[in-house]
């Protein structure tokens, strides 16, 4: 199966940040330059990993267990130390296609998305397996203390968000 790009739900990625302060913030704000992840599932979760837009930093830096660099960083890179477990009512995916009343930004910005996703697609083996691989170092406790540090509580976010998704779920019902 391919990846397709999502963002995520603000109001989600909030409520997880209160158990767990590594969860990132989305910057909703910026319309034109939205959070943007890939989606993939590690045991009985599916994840959202969030991508970072390229930075001049990015050339020079070198990937690591949590961190990989989207063309060498020209792209950007994926930051797997900020992953967090998702449900379909947290993540939404986005549409590239572009517009007629698409600015000139939006359509560079679509098409760096359209070469992100592609190198994700054509990447896919490495992605999924340097996700799991993070994943298990740190459910497990085999990380070092740094890399710990700088990563999102993985065990205790998924407690949270089988709570959101029911809570959601139950929301949905009485809603109808």
């Amino acid at each position: 199966m391919r990846f397709s790009f999502y963002t995520i739900d603000t109001s989600y990625c909030n409520f997880l940040r209160q158990f767990d302060a590594k969860v990132p913030h989305t910057m909703e704000k910026k319309s034109s330059r939205p959070f943007v992840g890939i989606v993939f599932s590690i045991r009985d979760f599916k994840y959202y990993a969030p991508l970072t837009s390229p930075k001049p930093k990015h050339l020079a830096m070198s990937n690591q267990i949590d961190f990989l660099k989207i063309n060498n960083g020209i792209w950007g890179a994926v930051n797997f130390n900020n992953m967090i477990p998702v449900n379909d009512f947290s993540i939404k995916e986005i549409d590239m296609r572009i517009d007629k009343e698409d600015t000139q930004e939006v359509i560079m910005y679509k098409k760096l998305l359209m070469n992100q996703l592609s190198w994700c697609n054509s990447h896919r083996d490495l992605i999924l397996n340097q996700a799991e691989k993070l994943y298990n170092m740190i459910v497990n406790n085999k990380a070092w203390k740094s890399l710990a540090d700088r990563c999102c509580n993985f065990s205790e976010d998924e407690k949270h968000c089988k709570e959101y998704f029911l809570k959601c779920r139950t929301n949905e019902s009485g809603a109808k």
